[in-house]
């Protein structure tokens, strides 16, 4: 399952400033999905990063979490400029994708009713489903799942049932903070999952480094 785990070099949803630093320590691990956030770091670095890290063979994901159309819109923006090979995360907006279908770069909006900060996930699967549908019928790539913020029941029952369902590539982001939720995810079989967060605040190595927490969830997949 490591084929599925993206690496955020996030933390509380903001690019850490040594982001560069940390992919140096890690790159030669069997991880090919990185990413990180359009927030925490100048653009001109954002680009740097995300051309070391195409240069070392990964596949590139710029998340945004923002909700109005003109801060979407700027995300993908800087998702081209910077030569991402996803943008995940935004409200969906038509204006973001006819922009971005003119561009070399897959689309991966929220589904759901996301709001605040941190982001909290409202909505049926019904609701979500219906969303997944329409954007499916437009043309985007996938779907952002913010599972396990999910407010209105069961995360886990509610993300199951709509990954299971979802005609599109679903990634799982955000809070997969343990062994545990590695394994039930790992039974969801989602498209990719997120996780970043955990390995900084060193949930899987108490007294590890970043490089030794990503091997411990390395060997967990």
């Amino acid at each position: 399952m490591v084929e599925k785990l993206i690496v955020m070099l996030t933390h509380h949803d903001v690019t850490v400033s040594n982001a560069k630093e940390v992919f140096e320590s890690c790159r030669d691990l069997p991880v090919v999905n990185w990413g990180f956030k359009d927030v925490g770091m100048p653009p001109a670095q954002m680009r740097e990063l995300c051309q070391l890290m195409k240069q070392a063979g990964k596949t590139t994901f710029l998340e945004v979490v923002t909700y109005s159309e003109e801060e979407c819109m700027r995300g993908a923006k800087l998702a081209v400029e910077c030569g991402f090979d996803y943008l995940a995360g935004t409200i969906f907006y038509d204006s973001v994708l006819e922009y971005i279908k003119q561009q070399d770069l897959k689309y991966c909006p929220f589904v759901g009713k996301v709001s605040g900060s941190p982001s909290v996930l409202e909505g049926s699967v019904s609701f979500c489903l219906e969303q997944e549908a329409e954007y499916r019928d437009k043309g985007v790539f996938g779907v952002d799942l913010l599972g396990y913020r999910y407010s209105e029941g069961d995360p886990e029952v509610f993300s199951a049932d709509f990954i299971k369902n979802s005609k599109l590539p679903v990634i799982m982001a955000g809070s997969i903070d343990s062994p545990e939720r590695i394994e039930t995810v790992r039974k969801m079989n989602p498209w990719t999952f997120t996780m970043g967060s955990a390995l900084f605040d060193k949930k899987f190595a108490a007294d590890g480094t970043f490089r030794e927490n990503l091997e411990k969830v390395v060997s967990l997949l």
